[in-house]
């Protein structure tokens, strides 16, 4: 098994405090992710983004997470907030993000929804157009808002997934088990959003740093690992 050429990115999603944001940048994390969907309880309005935004800017790089939105726009909440990355959460096609990238200039994350290894067909017609390809659990049927929910699915049907190509992985990650989620995947990065919070949309910040502790210790472990 091949270990990914670049070192771990880890993307802490969801800030909306200055002082959440500050423990993310304190502990070297190398993606901030700003939430643009309504209906998460991580939602942040843009005037609210773009200060956040400009506190990370040079620090770490601004994600942008967006779900099923208008070209126009995203265009006016990219001139509004700046990011450097659009992260899709939605049902967008592989048309779609193209078109994105290509009228925003940024580059693109697609989330892809994982219950069982048959979901992982989808990879292969986002693989080459969108940036990043994040691994995500599905959402359960009844709910609100995209995104894992704080709950993980089997790592282990990531085996035979092609390493050469960028993908991060999320979904019930947190202090306690990312670090077995990279032993198992040996992803490109790891996103963490529930599993740093003390209750929906409120982040903690002692496991912040715990999560980026652990994740760059499991990193280096399955670097070792990798050239042995």
């Amino acid at each position: 098994m091949s270990v990914p050429a670049q070192p771990l990115t880890i993307k802490i999603c969801g800030l909306s405090t200055p002082e959440t944001l500050e423990a993310a940048l304190a502990a070297g994390v190398e993606m901030i992710g700003l939430v643009f969907h309504p209906k998460s309880p991580r939602f942040v309005q843009p005037k609210e983004a773009a200060a956040l935004a400009a506190r990370a800017r040079g620090r770490a790089e601004i994600v942008a997470l967006i779900v099923d939105r208008a070209i126009g726009e995203v265009t006016e909440l990219v001139e509004a907030v700046r990011p450097d990355w659009l992260q899709l959460h939605g049902r967008e096609t592989p048309e779609a993000v193209r078109a994105l990238r290509a009228a925003t200039g940024l580059r693109a994350i697609k989330a892809l929804g994982v219950a069982d290894r048959h979901d992982l067909a989808a990879f292969a017609a986002y693989d080459g157009i969108a940036d990043r390809i994040l691994l995500d659990a599905k959402p359960p049927k009844d709910a609100a808002y995209p995104g894992g929910h704080g709950r993980a699915f089997d790592w282990s049907i990531l085996a035979a997934l092609d390493r050469a190509s960028p993908f991060m992985l999320s979904g019930g990650l947190d202090p306690a088990n990312v670090a077995q989620a990279i032993a198992m995947a040996r992803p490109w990065g790891v996103d963490v959003s529930s599993g740093v919070e003390r209750a929906p949309g409120v982040k903690d910040v002692e496991r912040i740093r715990d999560f980026v502790v652990a994740a760059r210790a499991a990193a280096a472990a399955a670097t070792e690992a990798g050239r042995t």
